[in-house]
């Protein structure tokens, strides 16, 4: 009965990391604006590097849905980025962020 589901738990778990993994993986890679003076690069492992204004950022990132959030460390703090079906993001609304496509 334990062996059982035990082998049910390591199914599960194993399913679950590759959704997270191959969730974020999708998103992999660098993005810009059309300057690049704007840049986000989209690392495995959920880790990021966000360039602004000539100043880069160490950040972590999720994505759920149509949304990416970034995670980064002060002063940038939350940016929660929309997916678009093209593949291009869009920070918030009224923000200051240009849209980020991204580079072949």
């Amino acid at each position: 009965m334990k062996i059982k589901n035990a082998k049910r738990f390591g199914s599960t778990l194993t399913v679950l990391l590759a959704a997270v993994t191959f969730g974020c993986g999708s998103l992999k890679g660098t993005y810009s604006d059309f300057g690049d003076s704007t840049l986000l690069d989209l690392r495995s492992g959920g880790e990021a590097a966000f360039t602004f204004m000539g100043e880069t950022a160490a950040c972590t990132y999720t994505s759920s849905g149509s949304q990416l959030t970034l995670d980064c460390k002060p002063p940038l703090g939350k940016i929660v980025f929309t997916i678009h079906d093209d593949g291009s993001l869009t920070g918030p609304p009224g923000g200051f962020l240009p849209a980020l496509r991204k580079k072949k």
